[in-house]
């Protein structure tokens, strides 16, 4: 497949992002063209991973190269124009999280891409683990009994609070903030595992009107804080099933796992990936029928997974250009759905609206 990319910072020079996993997927790609307005960044791309042409703008790759896919690494308030641009195009798309950041903007790229036969893959990539894939289907055939609530940890400290190499403020204005940028993963997490909800409440506000950046070439640099910083939601799926997530910039630090899902008959653990010591579990079930003189912790045998996590973890973020790859040559619709991205976009507008009126709100999507 001949791809484009849009958008050559962060996200896709990070050791764990785009290029360096999309280099090693071999002749499965052509690095066809790389698009960003600062031109340093596309030489740049170029120059390290061979792409074929640069451009600082999207129309002209759009016109001018012979793309097929575009990866869309753009920030998050262009991600629902960018994605339709590309559409409108005839291109397939990856995109990075969330969608878009209102509804019409997601109905609109889901419908065009229905129109166009085109496919479109949204991360992020959690639900493509296969400790995720295995986890749903032990839920599914009632390991741990009824699920009665869950939690989620999806946040970190924000990029204030580390190095971060490029000017990081928009993360921290209104249209951005990290509940679309980090509550948008658990969100997926769990209704990935759980299903789609059916309601939403939360409790949102800004913890700091003024942020202090720490560290990088950006170091003691202060903003005004416009997007709320510290969100936490509550999700319901019906027949007293429960799942609290977080979406805010204030985890410095933590050692509780990335997911915890309570059951009538067990508990299922998942553990940070990123963070696994070599041949950690990548989660642990608890079950209350264990033997006498067991504790009940049972870590499951391997099954293929610690080997299938360590070559999806190899290819980063780039999981979801061989997912877009293999959709698109198969003819099957992705995991990484755009109605899954669609609901999760639903829930984290909702969740807003919720923490500014006071009440739990109905979800209408689905996926």
């Amino acid at each position: 497949m001949r791809v484009g990319v849009l958008g050559a910072g962060v996200i896709a020079f990070s050791p764990v992002g785009y290029l360096q996993g999309m280099a090693k997927m071999g002749s499965e790609l052509t690095l066809e063209a790389v698009c960003d307005p600062v031109r340093e960044h596309g030489d740049r791309a170029q120059r390290e991973f061979g792409f074929k042409a640069v451009y600082t703008r999207l129309d002209d790759m759009l016109e001018r190269s012979d793309v097929e896919a575009v990866i869309n690494l753009t920030p998050i308030p262009v991600h629902g124009k960018t994605c339709l641009e590309i559409l409108d195009s005839g291109r397939h798309v990856v995109v990075e999280k969330p969608i878009a950041t209102t509804m019409a903007e997601a109905n609109a790229i889901i419908k065009l891409a229905e129109e166009r036969r085109l496919t479109v893959v949204v991360a992020p990539p959690n639900m493509l683990q296969p400790n995720r894939q295995e986890i749903r289907r032990l839920i599914g055939e009632g390991a741990i009994g009824k699920v009665a609530f869950a939690r989620v940890r999806s946040s970190h400290g924000g990029p204030a609070a580390g190095n971060w190499p490029l000017d990081p403020t928009w993360f921290y204005q209104e249209g951005s903030g990290p509940l679309f940028d980090m509550g948008v993963y658990g969100i997926h997490d769990i209704t990935g595992l759980l299903g789609p909800a059916r309601r939403v409440v939360a409790f949102s506000g800004i913890t700091e009107p003024v942020r202090h950046f720490r560290g990088g070439p950006f170091k003691a640099k202060k903003i005004e804080v416009t997007a709320d910083d510290n969100t936490l939601l509550m999700l319901d799926f019906g027949g007293a099933t429960f799942a609290v997530v977080d979406g805010t910039f204030n985890v410095n630090a933590a050692r509780s796992p990335r997911i915890e899902i309570f059951g009538r008959e067990g508990t299922i653990n998942v553990a940070d990936n990123w963070d696994l010591p070599p041949g950690a579990p990548t989660y642990e079930v608890f079950r209350l029928d264990a033997a006498p003189g067991v504790d009940g912790w049972i870590t499951p045998r391997d099954r293929g997974l610690r080997g299938s996590q360590d070559r999806h973890r190899e290819l980063g973020r780039a999981v979801m250009v061989r997912h877009l790859v293999e959709c698109v040559r198969e003819g099957t619709k992705p995991v990484l759905s755009a109605e899954h991205a669609r609901h999760a976009l639903e829930i984290m507008l909702k969740a807003i609206e919720s923490a500014r009126t006071g009440r739990a709100l109905e979800l209408t999507t689905s996926f």
